[in-house]
Order: C-alpha cells, then sequence, then structure tokens
C-alpha cells in the first residue's frame, strides 16, 4: 500500500468539513484523518473523532476543549485535544499533514488558514474570507512557500476546472480569457416581491433552493453577498481584474462557473449542486476520484435559465464589487460587517434588508488603508465589527426605522 496522505480539516463539523469526510471515508486507503477541528460543538466533534480516528483534535473554545477531552479519555481514545487559535495554526502545519481543508466559515479562518500556507501545504480553500480580507498577503505566502492552493467553492473551482495549467504563470490574456462568468442561484428570494423582503425570517432565507448548508453562508447567498465574496475571491485566485468578472443568475444550479474566451468559446462546468464534487476533485488534482455524487441525467433537464442580477434586490452585491474596486481594507471591511450583520439577522435584532445597510454603513464610517500587513487588516476588521454593531444598536433603540 503507498503512503496514505494526511489531511486536516479546519471545520470539520460544518457542511464543507461533513462532506469531506464522506469523501475520505471512501478512499481510506489513500488519505488519513490526522486532524480534526471546530468551534464549540462537543458532541459533533466527539462523534467524528471516535469514527475517524485523528491524531489532534481543536476546539476553537477552550471551555468547550476541556469538555472534548474529558470525553475522548473516558471512552479511551488517544486523541491530543488543543485548544484556540495556537491549536489551530498548530495542526495547519504539522509535518505529517500534505493537504489542509481551509472550511472554518468567516474571517475565523484567515490565520489557520495562512499558517497552512506558510508550512507548505496543499490547501483546499473553502474559507474565501482568506482572500477576501488579506488577498495579497495570502497570494504572497502561497508563493513564497511554495504551496498549492486549490479552490472549494463550487464557482471556483469550475473556473480552475475550465482554465488551462497554464495560465497560473502566463495570466489570463496570454491564454485567451475575455471574461469569467461567476454563476448564481439568486437564492430562496430571486423572485419574491421586494416589498415583501422587509419581513422574510431568517429560517426563510436559510431554506436554499439548491444547497445544504450553513446558516451564515446561507444568508449570504438569500443576499447574494456570498457571490460578492467569490467576486473578490475570485479576483485574486486567477488574477482576473474586477471588469473580467461577471455575476450571472442561474436558478438550476447546473452550471457552475464559466470561462469565455476571445474566440468566442465557452467552457463551463456541470454537475449536480453538492460540493463533494470539488472537494473530489481538489482531493485528487490533477487526477480523478469518485465523490459519491450522482451523475447528471441530461435527459431530466428541462431547461437551464440565465439572467443579470438586478442590485435592487441585491445591494450587498454591489457592496462586493465596489469593495474590489476600492481595494486596500476595503473588502475586510465589508466582510467584518457582514458578519455582524448576518448574525444580527439571525438573531432576530434586525430585519433582512437592513444587512446591506449595515454593511455600508461600516464602509463609510472605517478609515481604509492600503492592505500592507496583518495588523492593519486585522485592526480594519475590528473597527468595522464596532461600526457594524453600532449601527445595529441605533437600529433596536429605534433610529434607524
Amino acid at each position: 500500500m503507498s503512503r496514505r496522505i494526511g489531511i486536516t480539516i479546519l471545520g470539520s463539523t460544518g457542511s464543507i468539513g461533513v462532506s469531506t469526510l464522506d469523501v475520505l471515508q471512501r478512499h481510506a486507503d489513500r488519505f488519513r484523518v490526522i486532524a480534526l477541528t471546530a468551534h464549540r460543538d462537543v458532541e459533533a466533534l466527539f462523534q467524528q473523532c471516535l469514527i475517524h480516528e485523528p491524531a489532534y483534535a481543536v476546539m476553537a473554545d477552550p471551555n468547550s476543549a476541556g469538555r472534548l477531552r474529558d470525553r475522548l479519555q473516558s471512552a479511551g481514545r488517544p486523541v491530543e485535544v488543543l485548544a484556540g487559535a495556537a491549536g489551530l495554526e498548530q495542526v495547519a502545519a504539522l509535518p505529517e499533514v500534505g493537504y489542509v481543508m481551509a472550511a472554518i466559515v468567516g474571517a475565523a479562518g484567515l490565520l489557520p488558514t495562512l499558517a497552512a500556507a506558510q508550512a507548505g501545504k496543499r490547501v483546499l480553500l473553502a474559507n474565501k474570507e482568506a482572500l477576501v480580507m488579506a488577498g495579497p498577503l495570502f497570494m504572497a505566502a502561497v508563493r513564497e512557500h511554495g504551496a498549492e492552493l486549490l479552490p472549494i467553492d463550487s464557482e471556483h473551482n469550475a473556473i480552475f476546472q475550465c482554465l488551462p495549467p497554464t495560465f497560473a504563470t502566463e495570466g489570463l490574456d496570454a491564454v485567451g480569457v475575455r471574461r469569467i462568468l461567476l454563476t448564481g442561484s439568486g437564492g430562496p428570494f430571486r423572485v419574491t416581491p421586494l416589498d415583501q423582503l422587509l419581513d422574510v425570517t431568517p429560517e426563510q432565507a436559510c431554506a436554499h433552493p439548491n444547497w445544504r448548508m450553513g446558516r451564515k453562508i446561507s444568508v449570504d447567498s438569500a443576499t447574494m453577498m456570498n457571490k460578492g465574496l467569490e467576486v473578490i475571491e475570485a479576483h485574486w485566485l486567477f488574477g482576473a481584474a474586477p471588469e473580467r468578472i461577471e455575476v450571472v443568475i442561474h436558478p438550476q444550479s447546473v452550471i457552475h462557473s464559466m470561462v469565455e474566451y476571445q474566440d468566442g468559446s465557452v467552457l463551463a462546468q456541470l454537475g449536480n449542486p453538492d460540493m463533494r464534487t470539488p472537494i473530489a476533485h481538489a482531493l485528487a488534482w490533477p487526477r480523478r476520484l469518485t465523490s459519491g455524487v450522482p451523475f447528471l441525467d441530461f435527459t431530466q433537464m428541462a431547461k437551464l435559465e440565465f439572467q443579470a442580477p438586478d442590485f435592487a434586490r441585491f445591494p450587498c452585491l454591489k457592496l462586493a464589487f465596489t469593495a474590489l474596486e476600492e481595494g486596500g481594507t476595503a473588502p475586510a471591511i465589508l466582510n467584518a460587517a457582514n458578519e455582524i450583520a448576518v448574525q444580527a439577522f439571525l438573531d432576530q435584532k434586525i430585519r433582512f434588508t437592513d444587512i446591506a445597510a449595515v454593511v455600508q454603513y461600516a464602509l463609510e464610517q472605517v478609515n481604509r488603508h492600503a492592505a500592507t500587513s496583518l495588523a492593519v487588516i486585522l485592526d480594519a476588521d475590528a473597527q468595522a465589527r464596532v461600526a457594524a454593531n453600532n449601527w445595529i444598536a441605533a437600529r433596536v433603540g429605534g433610529r434607524h426605522e
């Protein structure tokens, strides 16, 4: 038997982490789980440890780490339990780890994902915030430390599959790319009358028509902020100027994204909406392996629809394009304010339509700077969270009606 590749999964109890473990179980002869991490879901991580037998388990929340350690000791499982941000960074850089699945949601995933890049790992990037917040620094770390960066977001993975391998060294112009087309379903409110968006509930916003995702990313899909963050991520992943990235609403979620070439050709990657496909692609690249995803039946496709996004319906998407064009710390401010706003909406403190207002307020209130260091980026993130919380406090107090 050939030596199995060691893998750390950052965020193993989330939807991407669970899908990754499903694919890994199908190929236990090729991969072995070295470390699993979670925020504070002790029971879920405990059960994963029983099944997958990692050498390490990390709880970002220190109190949860103590409870997990006790559970594993009582079960007689020799798993080393670590805690906090330092523990996450440690398991991302372990020498016995070859691949790191970066699936922690939000800004919390930046530092451990950066640690994986600095350790020269193959980084399977599902945490788009690492590039949204710190694109130039993160890409520099990938180059300087010889890391491999493979996108897991279905859209970016699709683009990656539609580009020739030489694009990374030669650039998009040299390989004849005219534009990149990111597809998005439009979420659950694609055709909802605008005046009804005021009263949508978190449960309605999380009821995505095609994908099964966590609550935060489901709300981002409903506002199309998720697509806006993907635009910023695509800029850094593929070296594409903002004007060469377009968003197309495609309700069926069969075409995951497209690349248009100067000769008029358009290459598209198609598949059922299941994250195990891009996960399996990145695990095996440049080869292929089975993912467990059902194959497409083209005879059952009634139609494929496409339309341009309406910025009046999806103002968060417009704000993301604006932040990308402005550059510097603007994308970090955008992301931080959105995280605060989405959580406030899920906690029923603000309306669905307030999310964009919170983000716009933070972009207006927080001074932007060149993203020259991690300290500058993290400071912008912190200031944006303060501004967003101030807006929400005023809203709850009745001053933003």
